[in-house]
């Protein structure tokens, strides 16, 4: 049965096609380019428990505790989000908001006494450039506990094909699995695209439609393998319970160029990336 709905979208799209590519073009031109922030890209740091912050006897209990406790890896790997563009330090970008956040994570601090972490993310890859990359990089000596993605964005703006996307997205949880030995991968889902600041309208329409089919796909994908997550943004739940009841303007949620996100933003993505991170640790034991 033929969908009247598709065909009237696909109909309106052919007919608003110059004015897209007009749109595209002027915000391609027009757009600010923000650096990739500065910042270590790795560390390694000791993770500390409230039993060692204790008295003698609980000392005792951690010291205990220690000898059964491990390593914990992460590895974060993606486009220009996962990089922090949209910040001016890696310490108010992803990884500089998740690390901290892990820390707080009881069932971590438990559990690991130590964190090692990486990033792998360059600005504008797309899943193919991210799929090249994890071929490129040199084998971990230790498998990688959790692997943290961000890609898709990209993809969009690029109008790769949701064949093509699918097929790349199966062959980086192929080689993270085989080559990393990725224990809990997870994927982040597209940005809201169709709310960015930087696209005017009806171009934001357009490509927020296509971000949504890729994000689907995303979705199918990860539900077709273990220990493959898919984590939806819910920044709407975390600026309500981390401001004090005061609604945030979505302007407030990105960066200057209206398109990447912004330093809050960064905060409520790690805060909820630790807690599905910990959840799935603590599902392991």
């Amino acid at each position: 049965m033929v969908n009247n709905s598709k065909i009237k979208a696909a109909a309106k799209d052919v007919l608003l096609a110059p004015l897209y590519l007009y749109q595209g073009h002027k915000v391609k031109r027009d757009t600010v380019r923000l650096p990739e922030p500065d910042g270590e890209r790795s560390g390694h740091i000791k993770l500390t428990s409230d039993q060692d912050k204790g008295d003698s006897s609980a000392k005792s209990v951690a010291v205990h505790s220690d000898a059964t406790k491990q390593t914990l890896s992460l590895m974060i790997v993606g486009d220009s989000a996962a990089a922090g563009v949209g910040t001016l330090t890696q310490q108010e970008a992803l990884a500089g908001r998740l690390i901290p956040a892990l820390q707080q994570q009881p069932f971590i601090t438990a559990h690991f006494d130590e964190l090692v972490w990486t990033l792998q993310a360059t600005t504008g890859h797309t899943s193919f450039d991210i799929l090249r990359r994890l071929y490129i990089l040199t084998t971990p000596s230790q498998p990688v506990d959790v692997m943290v993605l961000s890609v898709g964005a990209n993809d969009t703006t690029a109008n790769v094909s949701e064949a093509k996307w699918q097929q790349q997205l199966e062959q980086i949880i192929a080689i993270a699995k085989r080559k990393f030995g990725v224990r809990e991968l997870i994927f982040s889902s597209l940005p809201p695209m169709a709310q960015m600041p930087a696209l005017p309208k009806p171009l934001n329409g357009f490509v927020g439609a296509k971000s949504d089919r890729l994000d689907q796909i995303l979705q199918q994908v990860c539900a077709a393998h273990n220990d493959v997550h898919y984590m939806p943004a819910d920044f709407e739940r975390l600026a309500q319970e981390h401001s004090d009841g005061v609604p945030i303007e979505a302007k407030a949620m990105f960066a200057s160029d209206g398109f990447h996100p912004s330093s809050l933003t960064y905060r409520f993505w790690a805060q909820q990336l630790s807690e599905l991170i910990s959840q799935l640790l603590k599902a392991r034991c």
